[in-house]
């Protein structure tokens, strides 16, 4: 019975870790990466930084497909954010275009941003982003 256990276990972890491999691309070229600039009224800036950090942390909490969204903003300009996007692939991006969180901060922030401008980048070492990340758990 022991055995038995012990194989069970190993099959749900197995099944675990499939099912995340399916998640998370095992070639990072297919990751989507992108820099977002928005521009926020001033007046609007206190409200969207708090809307946008709820919609940030919501989006690495229960999202498997986002891997980064982390928003930062200009020292010499703080109502100039930019925010580091990085999505296991475009699937991963377009689910998460349909999520409440994500429709949430879109609707109330739309009249606090003056522009808006999404750049699609390409990593230049796409294998050494993985050892990026795991430096953060250190």
């Amino acid at each position: 019975m022991n055995h038995f256990i012990k194989l069970f276990l190993f099959l749900i972890t197995l099944a675990i870790q499939v099912s995340c491999l399916a998640q998370n691309p095992s070639n990072p070229k297919e990751m989507m990466i992108r820099i977002a600039e928005i521009e926020v009224n001033e007046s609007d800036l206190e409200e969207y930084k708090k809307i946008l950090q709820e919609e940030s942390e919501a989006s690495i909490r229960l999202e498997q497909g986002v891997i980064s969204i982390f928003p930062m903003y200009e020292q010499q300009n703080p109502n100039v954010v930019k925010i580091l996007e990085i999505y296991a692939n475009k699937e991963a991006y377009q689910a998460h275009l349909q999520t409440p969180h994500f429709l949430k901060y879109k609707t109330t922030t739309l009249n606090m941003v003056r522009s808006l401008k999404l750049i699609e980048m390409d990593a230049l070492d796409p294998e050494s982003m993985g050892k990026i990340f795991k430096k953060l758990k250190k």
